[in-house]
């Protein structure tokens, strides 16, 4: 009886544990930093699994990007339909055609609960410089890219919004 009891017990806790755990799945997201999150997504974007023009998986675009960011992202690939939309170039880089050398992500800098990272390069010879705006939100751990800078004065926010 007591070793029933004992099991029961043992089941029970678990049963806990995995539905908590199910139901909130960014307290057992790994953190990772927002330097790492940056080259995460060049990464990727090489392999060709960009989460930008793309319309088959929302939740590429969500690893990522902020919701305010992510449904403009999202919004400008399902509407251009594999057409050029608002953004008509790679993103990452501001740029139609590259030839990439000296490609650097740097430590991300912090203030007041956002961060930011500069990706430094040379594109066809110029120096490039991009940066990523972060943020971890009000009641998340979790980084995601509010906004992307270009060196010639625009933003990913501003391209999407139509005001740059």
């Amino acid at each position: 009886m007591t070793i029933s009891k004992s099991l029961t017990l043992v089941t029970i806790l678990f049963l806990t544990v995995t539905f908590s755990s199910a139901q909130n799945p960014t307290k057992l997201a790994k953190r990772i930093s927002p330097d790492a999150l940056v080259a995460d997504l060049y990464r990727e974007s090489s392999k060709d699994r960009s989460p930008f023009f793309q319309t088959k998986n929302r939740a590429l675009v969500d690893k990522y990007f902020q919701k305010n960011l992510a449904d403009l992202i999202w919004k400008d690939a399902v509407r251009s339909k594999g057409e050029v939309g608002a953004i008509d170039g790679d993103p990452l880089y501001n740029a139609q055609d590259m030839d990439i050398e000296h490609f650097s992500v740097h430590p991300a800098t912090y203030d007041k609960g956002t961060a930011k990272v500069r990706v430094t390069f040379e594109n066809f010879g110029k120096k490039e410089e991009v940066g990523f705006l972060l943020s971890s939100g009000k009641r998340s751990t979790v980084w995601k890219i509010a906004n992307i800078q270009y060196s010639d004065g625009t933003n990913l926010l501003g391209i999407l919004n139509g005001s740059n």
